[in-house]
């Protein structure tokens, strides 16, 4: 297992699209943190979501705030009998209350966020105003035509339209982060690719597992 901290230069932004080799990544951060996890729908967010774990590396110890398990939960309650724009206001209210609760909570935390909605990250920037410690965002850099695919196998996808307001709006988030300026609250990046993303899971590490000096988000290539 090979770690690696941010460059000794600093970037803020850790760009890992272009990570060479095949092997398992690990993105880690401290336990407690909160990660906003952006990027196109169908880019796979909620798929890098599932697969986080908290210390100990014991799965399922991470709260996941992803709006698509609210869809879910709505669509097998009134799918069949109402068209998804009937309750697609319940499902975004029920998200944002989910939203709410979780961030009162002390624990690990990575919030699914599109990137088309600023007020969100708006939020995150209040809440780490509050706590006196910044969140963190993972940002995907996938194609528009990876993510329409990845919409087509997971069997649902967003209109035309919306897809093309994500896109705009991903692509601003992704210039600014590029040119180093990050969303107000945010103490770092982490750029990925959908090659890199398929092979990276998402770990909270207590503090004293934490090599002395760590500097977050620490990779761990295996």
């Amino acid at each position: 297992m090979d770690q690696t901290v941010a460059d000794p230069a600093h970037s803020r932004v850790r760009d890992l699209r272009g990570e060479p080799g095949s092997g398992p990544l690990t993105l880690c951060w401290p336990a407690g943190h909160r990660v906003l996890v952006s990027g196109l729908p169908g880019c796979g967010k909620s798929t890098l979501m599932a697969r986080a774990t908290g210390p100990g590396r014991v799965p399922g110890s991470v709260q996941t705030v992803d709006s698509q398990d609210v869809r879910a939960r709505w669509d097998r309650r009134l799918g069949e009998r109402l068209p998804y724009a009937a309750y697609r206001p319940l499902v975004r209210l029920a998200h944002y209350a989910r939203l709410w609760r979780t961030l009162r909570r002390r624990d690990s935390v990575l919030v699914h966020d599109c990137g088309r909605v600023r007020w969100v990250r708006a939020w995150l920037a209040w809440h780490a105003w509050r706590r006196r410690r910044p969140y963190d965002l993972l940002l995907f850099d996938v194609p528009p035509e990876q993510a329409l695919a990845g919409q087509r196998r997971r069997g649902r996808s967003v209109s035309a339209y919306a897809f093309r307001r994500h896109r705009r709006a991903l692509t601003r988030l992704l210039a600014r982060v590029e040119a180093g300026r990050l969303p107000p609250g945010c103490g770092a990046v982490v750029l990925l690719s959908a090659p890199v993303a398929a092979r990276a899971t998402v770990s909270f590490v207590a503090p004293d597992d934490a090599p002395p000096g760590t500097r977050f988000p620490l990779v761990e290539r295996f």
